[in-house]
């Protein structure tokens, strides 16, 4: 029997990565968006369809009925921190679970966030660490979680929040720290960075992606952090990524102010281990996987 699922965000950084695992794993994929995946695979079926519509939306659910669903899709433009648009993404994630639901919906899995943590904690444990983040995207992420877990509990529906920490990989906006820094390296240019003090957790995009769909078809519900298990200081990443570039750029610490204050990240991944993950890639395989990709999609 085909299985049919609904992927919205499936032309983004993650997204087009869960979208070829699930392929792989025999589902017809629906890719709802107003951008293009680019691709003849006749399992991923592209609808065009807006999200600014609502109605369109709701037209769209009713009409495919989705049993399976992973909601990727939200603003990640600039300012996404503080911007107001934080507040329609979470209004209209409640009406497509509440549609999802009265269409037959019986599984759902939300993109959740690292920023739904407080930071003053450092280390982050899922169901132990306080989600009562200061910015309106970690409350907005947090509203989702909190509600839509009851909302399901409520409706027979298994719910599933994906708690995203930091990635870096193949097709990451060139603005973000890791493909910022490669670009420069092949171009041998100045390096312009933060003092690099702080100390991340961070995770390649593939092995990200397999973390949530591993969620995805497992039995766990509620939330799940998709993360390394350990922090590595950002400093030491710029470094590696001059040294496996073989790149004569002079690194400038300290020029660009740092994006965020808290000095140490971490996500706690024993649930998500438990269920038979483990990543792919270590930091040093990932980040010349990585340049690699850059080399040859890059414009120099």
């Amino acid at each position: 029997m085909d299985k049919k699922i609904l992927i919205t965000g499936a032309t983004g950084f993650i997204g087009r990565n869960v979208t070829a695992e699930m392929v792989q794993r025999g589902y017809t994929v629906y890719a709802p968006s107003i951008n293009s995946l680019q691709t003849n695979n006749e399992k991923i079926v592209q609808c065009d369809l807006d999200f600014n519509n609502r109605e369109a939306v709701k037209t769209f659910m009713e009409e495919y009925k989705f049993t399976d669903c992973i909601h990727l899709a939200w603003y990640v433009g600039k300012g996404l921190h503080k911007s107001n648009l934080n507040m329609e993404w979470l209004s209209l994630s409640l009406d497509m679970l509440k549609w999802f639901k009265e269409n037959g919906g019986k599984r759902f899995l939300m993109a959740g966030s690292v920023s739904e943590y407080d930071f003053s904690y450092g280390y982050f444990k899922e169901n132990a660490t306080p989600i009562t983040n200061h910015s309106i995207y970690g409350k907005a992420k947090a509203a989702l979680d909190v509600v839509g877990n009851q909302y399901a509990a409520q409706n027979d529906i298994a719910f599933k929040t994906a708690r995203i920490f930091n990635l870096y990989g193949p097709f990451e906006k060139p603005e973000r720290i890791v493909p910022a820094v490669i670009l420069s390296c092949l171009k041998n240019e100045d390096v312009r960075v933060s003092d690099c003090v702080k100390q991340v957790d961070y995770l390649h995009v593939y092995d990200m992606a397999m973390g949530i769909v591993t969620l995805f078809e497992s039995d766990m519900v509620g939330a799940v952090n998709i993360s390394s298990g350990e922090a590595v200081r950002l400093r030491a990443i710029v470094e590696r990524i001059v040294e496996f570039t073989r790149s004569k750029s002079k690194v400038l610490w300290g020029v660009v102010p740092p994006s965020y204050d808290d000095p140490f990240v971490c996500g706690d991944n024993e649930k998500l281990r438990s269920l038979g993950w483990q990543p792919q890639f270590t930091l040093n395989e990932g980040l010349k996987q990585t340049i690699s990709w850059w080399k040859e999609n890059g414009k120099f």
